[in-house]
Order: C-alpha cells, then structure tokens, then sequence
C-alpha cells in the first residue's frame, strides 16, 4: 500500500476513534445527570449510570475517574451549555451592578416541584462532593478568586477615575448568595429571592473602607531581570469571555497553583495602568481539582456576562486547564502543582523580569520599572 494511502487510512482511523469516544463520553454524561436527578449525588452508582449508557463500567471509568469527576462533568455540562444573554449598558453604580448580579444568580434556585435530588443539581451543590482537606482549599482559594473577579466588575462602575477597591464587598454579596443556597437547600421555599437581590443592592452604601494592603509586600524578593525571547502558546480561550488570548503585548503573566489562587489580586493591582494582566491556574489534579475549578469559573462568568459588558475584562484574562499548563511551560516553569507562584514581566517581545513564590507578580511588575528607570539613565 502506497505510504500516502497508509496515512489516509490511519488518520480516518484516528478521528474515527475520537468521534467514538466523544458519543461514549455523551451518553456517559447524559446517563450520569438522568442517574443524580433521581438518586442525588449519595446514592448514584457507577454501575447504574454504566447501565443507563448501555456500556460497561469500564467504559465510564475510561472517561471519568470517578463518581465526582462525573458529577463535576455533568455540572460543567449544564452550566458551560447555557445560552449567553448579552447584558445592558454598563450599570450605573455598583448597587445596580449587584442587584442583577444576585438576580441572575439565584436563578439556580430550586422550582416549585423539583425533588431534593434535582433542586441540588440546579444549585450546582457540592455539600456532598467537596469531603477532603483538599477539596476544602481550593474550594477556598477559589472563592478568594470569584471575589475578585466580582470585585473587578463593580470597580468599572465608578464614575470619574474614583475606583476603590471592591473585594469586600464582592465578598459579602457572594456569602449572602451562597448562604440563599444552603438554605435552599436545606430548607427550600424559605425567604423571598427578591429580597435577597434588594439587599445585595444595599450592601453598596456599607462603608467598608476598602483598601488593597498586603503586609508581605515589603518582604517579597526582588525580581531578576532578563532578555528572554518571549514565544507564547496561541489558542488560548479567556474564560471569562470566551475570546481567544494574544499574548504577544506587552503586560504581566502570573502563573499560580490551586492553592495560591488569592495571589491573583497581587497582579491585578501591581500592573501598571492599562497595561494586561493574564493570570494562568495550574493544578496537579486536573481530572477533579481542575473540574472543581472549571465549574465554579464557568458557573460566576455566566453571570457576570449578564451583568457587565465584555469589554471591562480585556485587561484581565483567566486560562486555567491545559491552556493554563502551556503558559506555565512558555515562561519556562519545568514543574508545576497547586502551590505554585510565579510571574513574569513582558515587554516589546521579550521576558524583561522573571519571578518565584509569595508576591512574584508584585515583584516582576517592580522589577521592571527599576530596570526600565536604569536603563533610562545611562
């Protein structure tokens, strides 16, 4: 057979398997949502979701690694699968902002008539999945994340250049809304959600006195500069907007672990005015940690995207997955886990600062400005 012949056959066999693959994994997911909807999270079996897919239970462990991967999957599915509504005009204050943030958000709020079982699946609960130290970590370091991402968005709706930092405020919105969900959960049909929106609205006139003042910054190491060649990875996707990333201009890069996420705030106030701040999340657990991570993201842009304009996010992008591991290999990490934190600084093409652990975004931003300021003096 003609070598050229051969590479045809093997290629049609290639994507004849990836097709394959991509129906399996649709009916594992399907049987999987069809499995948690009657049985909750507790008592669905792997064995009964194999049946539901007309597979065998090595086929589902072939997609998934377990029962809460898949549970993360069909959650992903549901939430990454909703049609994206286009928001408004830019909201006028940040109380306006966060009346339609809960608004759009307690929509997961269980229907009259659901079942315990479904109501948690709207809720995107994980009462009964996150059950280890470790899962309770990330889960806290991406809350620390969510605030910020919230925060971000009602600081663009200062008027006049009077932005002041929102993070607390993004915070207690975000513990009124998730405490509207336990409750839901718990005991459903208690309090008014219309309500709850109002009183997120009114948390804007707290005077929180908010400022961004991290006591290590004095203590963080120097950055060391350099004239690396910058090479980015292409076909990022932003996961706040979907957009595709260029990174070629000139800004910071912070790579953090999944136990480090609260650093991402260190980059987006140390950069400079104007300048782009991408900020890749890497974990040593991809199959769940990164699930956890994926879902929570998709689950707070879906509602931000109904509350803000995509254009207040083009000097913030967030990659996380595979996308965020070819980030941490461009700016030449060799290794990566969740305790990672490094930043570099980019500027006409090249790496001008590198940096490594506990306020490196901070660093690489400081660092090129002293670096800039000599080579400006000689």
């Amino acid at each position: 057979m003609e070598p050229r012949r051969v590479e045809g056959v093997v290629a049609m066999a290639r994507l004849t398997r990836v097709q394959q693959q991509a129906r399996t994994r649709a009916s594992v997911l399907a049987a999987a949502r069809q499995e948690f909807i009657e049985q909750g999270y507790a008592g669905a079996k792997i064995d009964q979701i194999a049946s539901r897919a007309q597979l065998t239970r090595g086929a589902v462990y072939s997609n998934f690694p377990g029962k809460r991967a898949l549970y993360l999957a069909v959650l992903i599915e549901m939430v990454e699968g909703a049609d994206i509504v286009e928001p408004p005009q830019r909201p006028e204050s940040a109380g306006e902002a966060l009346g339609s943030f809960a608004r759009a958000w307690l929509e997961r709020l269980p229907l009259t008539g659901d079942t315990a079982p479904e109501g948690r699946l709207r809720l995107r609960s994980l009462a009964e999945v996150v059950d280890d130290e470790q899962s309770r970590t990330v889960l806290a370091q991406i809350a620390r994340l969510e605030a910020l991402l919230l925060a971000l968005g009602l600081e663009s709706c200062a008027r006049n250049g009077s932005a002041s930092r929102q993070v607390r405020l993004a915070e207690l919105a975000l513990t009124l809304l998730g405490g509207s969900a336990l409750l839901a959960e718990m005991a459903p049909g208690f309090g008014d959600p219309f309500d709850r929106a109002r009183a997120c609205e009114h948390l804007a006139g707290l005077p929180l006195a908010d400022t961004w003042a991290p006591p290590y910054l004095p203590f963080v190491k120097p950055a060391r500069t350099s004239r690396d060649v910058w090479s980015p990875p292409e076909g990022l996707t932003d996961r706040l907007t979907g957009d595709r990333i260029d990174l070629r201009a000139d800004g910071l890069v912070s790579v953090l672990g999944a136990h480090r996420m609260e650093a991402a705030e260190d980059a987006v106030r140390s950069a400079r005015s104007g300048e782009r701040v991408t900020v890749a999340v890497v974990t040593g657990d991809p199959d769940e940690t990164g699930l956890l991570l994926r879902l929570r993201v998709a689950d707070l842009a879906s509602c931000l995207r109904r509350v803000f304009p995509t254009e207040i996010w083009r000097r913030f992008r967030l990659v996380i997955g595979d996308d965020a591991a070819a980030v941490a290999t461009s700016i030449g990490l060799t290794g990566t886990d969740d305790t990672t934190e490094a930043a570099v600084r980019i500027q006409d093409g090249a790496i001008v600062a590198r940096a490594h652990g506990r306020g490196a975004a901070h660093a690489a931003a400081a660092g090129t400005a002293r670096a800039t300021s000599r080579k400006a003096g000689t």
